[in-house]
């Protein structure tokens, strides 16, 4: 048995952080959907900017495309499309777990990040433009993230959070998704709206590499993961989600981001076998799945025993690195190198589109 069959059967989702035309043309996707246990995927802007850039498979959709509309309606349309395609193969996973697996995500304007009113109205176009029921949308979880991610989930959308690197920015986001299922049962409506939130992990590590002893390297993102899955825990036994769940909610699931090792000394499979939990999610890489499929191992489950995550944090901190300071620093940069991506692509579209143009 594979290792990543054994997550799945230990009660952790698989999913497949990447999607590229290719993959899902020359039967990739499928192959991992049937040998790696892959029942979803994910998507953002860095993404698709380098499935844009680096094919030229996407070149008569956008020479089409254009004359509709402006690179980011190219954008969207061409991303759509994929996203669509691959939400058909996991449709039968979606109904298999009755809507708790087969999701694809999808990720608003980065350039939104701060803006709830346009990030809500554009969740509802991408949802609209869809049209599947197994498609997140993904909102950033940041302080004007949340205000849309209540609303988007008072209005019924699949919303996927991301963006998040702290237990209190997990919290933060279960707190708005349960306010919207809240508003939800006031109001006589359905409270059965699918949530993800999306917990960065091996960007601390990255951000910390070679500024702190080396028994402490590739240890911080591990105890980050750790506090958060204390608090998801502790969130899903609450009162108040119990209440939630007996008016027929379901509860947003922890899923694991950013978890392919970025420091060449680690183990490829660090943050897969060491963030192994039930009913929550781990999106990994191309390379970290096979990597994983091949020679990873499932040596159990994580505690929600915090004793020395704590510890670990502690010796960051003796060491200048301020736990809450980070996680709003790594908050901001990871937007802004989504920004950059987003940016890149949309003029890699308009390069690529101007140069398709008849002369």
């Amino acid at each position: 048995m594979k290792a990543t069959e054994r997550l799945h059967d230990l009660g952790q989702s698989v999913w497949l952080d990447n999607i590229t035309r290719d993959l899902l043309h020359n039967g990739t996707l499928q192959r991992y959907i049937h040998e790696f246990s892959v029942s979803g995927l994910t998507s953002n802007p860095t993404i698709f900017n380098h499935a844009i850039r680096n094919s030229t498979i996407y070149d008569d959709d956008i020479k089409r495309k254009t004359k509709e509309g402006s690179a980011e309606d190219v954008f969207f349309a061409l991303a759509v499309a994929d996203l669509t395609r691959a939400a058909d193969m996991f449709h039968p996973a979606y109904e298999a777990t009755n809507g708790i697996d087969g999701w694809v995500s999808i990720e608003v304007s980065p350039e939104l990040a701060y803006d709830a009113k346009a990030t809500l109205s554009q969740v509802q176009q991408l949802h609209a433009l869809a049209a599947r029921p197994n498609l997140l949308v993904k909102i950033p979880g940041t302080r004007q993230g949340l205000t849309a991610i209540e609303e988007a989930i008072f209005a019924g959308m699949p919303i996927n959070v991301t963006l998040l690197f702290s237990a209190e920015q997990y919290l933060a986001s279960a707190e708005a998704y349960m306010r919207g299922i809240e508003r939800r049962i006031k109001a006589g409506l359905n409270p059965a709206v699918t949530s993800v939130a999306s917990v960065f992990i091996s960007r601390w590590d990255k951000a910390t590499l070679g500024k702190v002893p080396q028994d402490l390297s590739n240890t911080l993102g591990i105890a980050v993961a750790q506090r958060a899955y204390r608090a998801y825990h502790d969130v899903l036994i609450s009162d108040r989600m119990q209440r939630l769940l007996n008016f027929g909610a379901r509860p947003q699931r922890l899923l694991w981001g950013s978890t392919g090792t970025k420091d060449p000394r680690a183990s490829d499979t660090l943050y897969i076998e060491a963030l192994a939990a039930p009913f929550t999610i781990n999106t990994i890489p191309d390379a970290t799945l096979k990597a994983f499929a091949e020679h990873g191992q499932v040596n159990g489950m994580m505690s929600t025993d915090t004793h020395d995550a704590e510890r670990v944090i502690a010796r960051f901190a003796a060491h200048g690195f301020n736990y809450d300071d980070w996680a709003a620093r790594l908050q901001r940069e990871g937007a802004d190198e989504f920004v950059a991506s987003w940016n890149e692509m949309l003029e890699v579209i308009k390069t690529r589109s101007a140069a398709l143009q008849p002369t």
